[in-house]
């Protein structure tokens, strides 16, 4: 299951968010979204679980908890429409 993490501190490193995620089972990806410009996080970011229960408790928990200076979000990430 693909999770969408928004409202990261900008800080965040992708080993950061990957430890997160995997107290709550196997991260299969984890990725922030970069400025192509400037090369900083944009504040969000995708992780993937193999797992849709560990994907699940992982988003009931983290869901609007404090991570660094700021409350992040973590919801299911939507398919793109073409």
């Amino acid at each position: 299951m693909k999770l969408l993490v928004r409202n990261l501190d900008r800080s965040t490193s992708e080993k950061e968010l990957q430890d997160l995620f995997e107290a709550f089972g196997d991260v299969q990806s984890c990725d922030l979204v970069m400025d192509k410009v400037s090369g900083d996080s944009k504040g969000f970011g995708f992780v993937e679980m193999p797992s849709v229960g560990e994907a699940k408790a992982a988003m009931k928990n983290l869901n609007n908890s404090k991570v660094g200076a700021n409350n992040i979000r973590v919801k299911k990430a939507e398919d793109k429409k073409v």
